[in-house]
């Protein structure tokens, strides 16, 4: 009886480019699949304020009293504040400085029409650099005032890759829904 023929071991350097290539492939997919991302994204939420626009409008317009509403406010109480500028309205800015929950940036005011929109540029240097547009747009009737605070930006490479991970309307959406309950609260106490 013959013996069978024994197949060569397979050679080392061989599995290793095998799983060389594997990687590579993988790599390469997961380049495909982020740059094919949204290159924008926009998060929007609304409220009715039990209010006149020209109560809820400051609380806005000035930025000094966003330490009232501001869902990120609380997340650092020894936060750094600096404000510049105006108290209120255009080139009205915010910057701040705090831990790794709130990071650190800028907020600018844009333009500020009386009791109907104020849109700021945002400014993000930490933890992660980013600008994004933001607009709250204020439209009375009926004893009450629709508030809408949107925020839109582009997402670079590592904008889109992260954004595969955290979705931005699930991570900003509860903290602006938020934001807006503590407006509605402020601005109605007054009553």
């Amino acid at each position: 009886m013959a013996d069978a023929p024994v197949a060569p071991a397979p050679k080392k350097g061989s599995l290793l480019k095998k799983v060389l290539i594997g990687l590579a492939v993988l790599v390469a997919v997961f380049l495909i699949v982020v740059a094919v991302q949204p290159s924008e994204y926009t998060v929007t939420r609304s409220a009715a304020i039990a209010a006149p626009a020209s109560e809820v409008f400051p609380a806005v317009n000035e930025l000094r009293r966003w330490q009232r509403w501001s869902p990120w406010e609380a997340l650092d109480p020894t936060m750094k504040r600096t404000f510049e500028g105006p108290e209120a309205g255009v080139n009205a800015a915010y910057a701040w400085a705090g831990n790794d929950k709130v990071g650190e940036g800028r907020m600018t005011i844009t333009e500020s029409k009386p009791n109907e929109v104020v849109k700021l540029k945002l400014e993000f240097f930490k933890p992660m650099a980013g600008t994004s547009d933001v607009a709250f747009t204020f439209k009375e009737g009926a004893g009450k005032t629709d508030v809408t605070w949107a925020m839109s930006g582009k997402n670079n490479f590592v904008g889109k890759a992260f954004c595969l991970f955290m979705n931005m309307d699930k991570m900003l959406g509860g903290e602006f829904e938020k934001g807006l309950a503590q407006l509605k609260a402020a601005t109605e106490s007054k009553k």
